[in-house]
């Protein structure tokens, strides 16, 4: 049974890191809102996210469906997808310890994404424009080396080398904090390449992440958005110091 991604077609947003991990799995999946077949396209995402009779309805985009599941949130979507994919320990410990990097790396997006629209979604960045350009200090200077310091101790504890986060096999947590730091590259470049001077075992996961054999030929493949300006990770010039 072939897994069902709904997420935005144009951007990669928080789909992406569902996506690392089904393309890394090598599983059956359908990115449906980027379909033009029959049941696919952005209108299908929509009907399906919106229908009257969907007992748990997701909040937004991106979720899953999976036989009569309808999963959202990207954590809990990888929370449900680990196990299935092999992305996850087989303990308890284990997978309640990869959800928790998955949740601060959450964080993290969230606070990547609000310094581009500290007021507002629904303003343009060009309305808030001023407050950016304080709250991307802020983000760049304190937030990128604080989470960056975190995930670089992670990695130097694991008691099964730092090549993972967790254990000694690659797990969705990997495939998301190279996602992370790929997206702070491209918007904080200046920012993040200097607090990458100080995390080597970060700096070691985001490029030895994509030579899984699977995952190169996504990312150098079409099915791979690129970042740009209507997703998380938006490069201002003037939000990079």
């Amino acid at each position: 049974m072939a897994y069902e991604l709904h997420y935005w077609p144009t951007i990669p947003g928080r789909g992406e890191f569902v996506r690392l991990a089904l393309e890394a799995a090598g599983a059956d999946y359908v990115d449906v809102a980027r379909g033009s077949g029959k049941g696919q396209g952005i209108a299908a995402t929509l009907r399906r996210m919106n229908a009257p009779a969907l007992v748990q309805p997701p909040f937004a985009p991106p979720f899953l469906v999976h036989g009569k599941r309808t999963i959202g949130q990207t954590a809990a979507i990888l929370l449900y997808l680990g196990p299935r994919l092999g992305l996850v320990g087989k303990s308890e410990t284990s997978q309640v310890w990869t959800h928790q990097l998955q949740l601060t790396i959450a964080d993290a997006v969230a606070e990547a994404h609000e310094t581009h629209h500290p007021i507002a979604t629904s303003l343009y960045y060009e309305d808030q424009r001023h407050a950016a350009v304080q709250r991307a200090k802020a983000f760049r200077e304190l937030r990128i080396p604080k989470f960056l310091d975190w995930f670089e101790t992670v990695l130097a504890r694991n008691p099964k080398g730092s090549q993972h986060l967790v254990g000694a096999r690659l797990s969705y947590a990997d495939l998301s904090l190279f996602q992370l730091v790929d997206g702070l590259l491209y918007a904080f470049p200046k920012a993040t390449a200097r607090a990458m001077k100080k995390t080597p075992h970060v700096a070691q996961l985001h490029l030895s992440v994509p030579r899984n054999a699977r995952l190169a030929a996504y990312l150098a493949s079409q099915r791979r958005i690129a970042f740009n300006e209507e997703g998380i990770f938006r490069r201002y010039p003037e939000l990079d110091g």
